[in-house]
């Protein structure tokens, strides 16, 4: 699922948004890997799809001189698109062999990132992928309140979207949190494995945390959801005021 997020990048153009719009516009694949036997929970998917955003960011292949490097800083210095498809069978296996990064997650969900490519220049191995069909359940009801140490992305409760949509916007919130951290969070988070939950609060919750001071997604309302609706907040031990 396709989301338009603008969370502003870390070497933004000078200007603002226009000028993010007027650039060379760039995606990060994600691809979960969907048998029709043997699906992936839910809030796993999430959580393996916000994990698999931050390991790619932190690879060092995208950092410096490395062979991602400038692809991520096209793709950041312009809006920050995230498309999630679906691959089974042969066709996952066709996905996992291009140069990328699997994340499997805690109950086994399995998200593959790819480097940044160009709107119009999707592999063909990517681009007959489906994006619609990711509509996952959780076996059992996911806890509602995650430990209070540890970094928690919060789903607005007022909106229902796919879960390839609300995996986009989990990665969104992931990549926002790791903007606003210091290096030394940045590398305790990194060594720790990237430890999250993904919870969905009542609604008093959900005002209190937009009202935090947090990082808040706000999308673009291309797909599903209306025009800048709060999707997720992002809650990082080291971001709490």
């Amino acid at each position: 699922m396709t989301s338009n997020d603008s969370p502003a990048p870390e070497n933004p153009l000078p200007g603002g948004p226009d000028d993010r719009d007027q650039a060379r516009q760039f995606v990060l694949p994600l691809v979960l890997h969907l048998e029709k036997t043997d699906p992936p929970a839910r809030t796993d998917a999430l959580r393996a799809a916000a994990r698999a955003v931050l390991t790619i960011l932190s690879d060092e292949r995208s950092l410096g001189d490395g062979a991602w490097a400038e692809a991520m800083r096209d793709w950041q210095d312009a809006r920050i698109r995230k498309v999630v498809r679906r691959a089974r069978g042969a066709e996952w296996r066709k996905a996992a062999a291009l140069d990328g990064i699997t994340v499997t997650g805690e109950e086994g969900a399995e998200v593959r990132v790819f480097p940044p490519i160009p709107l119009d220049g999707w592999p063909k191995e990517l681009a007959k992928l489906q994006v619609s069909g990711t509509d996952l359940e959780d076996p059992e009801p996911p806890a509602a309140a995650p430990g209070p140490s540890g970094p928690v992305l919060w789903l607005n409760p007022d909106l229902d979207m796919s879960a390839g949509k609300t995996m986009a916007q989990a990665g969104h919130g992931a990549q926002l949190a790791w903007w606003e951290l210091s290096d030394t969070a940045r590398k305790a988070w990194r060594e720790a494995g990237f430890p999250l939950a993904v919870a969905t609060p009542g609604a008093e919750r959900w005002r209190e945390l937009t009202a935090s001071g947090l990082p808040v997604v706000r999308d673009a309302g291309f797909t599903e959801i209306a025009p800048g609706s709060c999707t997720v907040v992002a809650d990082h031990p080291a971001l709490r005021r």
